[in-house]
């Protein structure tokens, strides 16, 4: 094995602890809530594109239907999303958090965002662009990516629906 590929796998093992890291506290807190790291993740997407429609979350996830159908179904019957007939299509349903929904996952993300912050700061610099250009890099391809985009784009949701 040469210099750089093991200075790979030594990124690579950073980048399974860093993300180890990163989840372990939304991870604990979400337990006693009786739901998973994918809850959460449909938790945080319908907060940032509030009315983002059943279809659209699953491609921004990249999962299935079938995937999602029981954890869309848990955050439903627990009270922390609700469907909404679109106004625009009435084919579709757009999410939305309710209050108590909103709450956790500011909860969650307050974590998250806390530790990211703690970091770039105690190491200065241009740390945070840097980290930010390599994750742009690795996720520039994701379909879910380039969907989300195009949902900051289109801002329909919002403005549709009045909310």
């Amino acid at each position: 094995m040469n210099d750089e590929e093991q200075k790979l796998n030594e990124v690579l093992m950073l980048f399974y602890f860093a993300y180890r890291t990163f989840t372990e506290k939304p991870d604990q807190m979400i337990e006693r809530y009786g739901i998973q790291r994918v809850h959460h993740r449909i938790l945080f997407f319908i907060a940032r594109v509030p009315g983002i429609t059943v279809n659209e979350l699953f491609t921004v996830l990249e999962v299935s239907k079938q995937a999602m159908n029981m954890p869309l179904r848990q955050l439903y019957e627990k009270g922390f999303i609700e469907a909404e007939q679109a106004k625009f299509d009435k084919r579709y349903k757009q999410l939305f958090l309710t209050e108590k929904g909103h709450q956790l996952e500011q909860e969650l993300s307050k974590v998250q965002r806390e530790q990211m912050k703690e970091i770039f700061s105690s190491l200065g610099g241009d740390h945070q662009e840097a980290w930010t250009d390599v994750m742009e890099e690795l996720s520039k391809m994701r379909p879910g990516r380039n969907q989300l985009k195009a949902l900051f784009r289109e801002k329909r949701k919002v403005n549709k629906i009045g909310r």
